[in-house]
């Protein structure tokens, strides 16, 4: 435990991150994976660095992740570990783009994005995917459809959305200041969910689509909520960019 907790303290130390820093961005993937035990502190990463606790491999999957290497390669740093190469060339740092063919990280991606995603079937109206239990409780995933141009080619028909179900308000424009940063919702209305800007009177009485201005979608006006729904906000776009040969 001794050398491999040296050789964990030399590769943070080669990445240039701090205690705080390590226990920060795990702290971010436990919120993303929705695994609060995934956090690691910065006193018991000292702890491991210095062969005072032992290292169980829910953690050495999160350092992996922090560090930009694989679970494998981290085993190697064992006694009785594999002698095995990695998949993948040496990175230069933990934000070094990786080429995913194995291991954890791989897994994980393939479980947010499954290879349907490029060559499945796009249908005619924006829809709700069936839910799956990786995905937190708050949020749910939708497909926009073929008719839904609302937003395109911002995003466009076959683009997988996750939407947060907690974030419902409509945002003021103050609270945006460019298109990137603008909120876009998942809209429940009569004729089916639409995927879209949006802004709310002052009254609170009319909800309006404003469309991409490239889309050439002219706006709908909905009462609100009598014939709308705000289902959730966008939080992350998996969008296709080809499709299937």
């Amino acid at each position: 435990m001794e050398n491999i907790g040296a050789k964990l303290r030399a590769m943070r130390e080669k990445w240039g991150l701090t205690l705080r820093e390590v226990e920060e961005r795990s702290e971010r993937l436990a919120q993303q994976w929705g695994e609060p035990s995934y956090a690691i502190s910065a006193s018991w990463l000292v702890r491991v660095e210095h062969g005072g606790r032992r290292l169980s491999g829910e953690k050495l999957i999160v350092l992996g992740a922090v560090y930009g290497i694989s679970a494998d390669e981290l085993l190697a740093f064992c006694p009785h570990g594999t002698n095995n190469p990695p998949d993948f060339d040496e990175v230069s740092g933990p934000n070094t783009t990786l080429l995913l063919t194995r291991g954890p990280l791989e897994e994980h991606a393939r479980r947010w994005l499954p290879d349907s995603v490029a060559t499945g079937p796009i249908p005619e109206q924006t829809m709700l995917l069936p839910r799956e239990d990786h995905v937190p409780s708050r949020y749910r995933r939708g497909i926009v459809g073929r008719r839904d141009k609302t937003m395109d080619p911002m995003i466009r028909p076959g683009t997988i959305v996750l939407v947060d179900r907690q974030r419902r308000a409509i945002a003021h424009r103050r609270e945006w200041t460019n298109d990137f940063d603008r909120p876009i919702y998942f809209l429940l209305t009569h004729a089916g969910f639409v995927c879209t800007w949006c802004e709310l009177d002052k009254e609170r009485e009319w909800l309006t689509s404003d469309p991409y201005p490239l889309s050439y979608v002219t706006p709908e006006r909905w009462r609100y909520p009598k014939e709308v729904d705000v289902y959730g906000t966008v939080s992350v776009i998996l969008q296709r960019l080809a499709g299937p040969n």
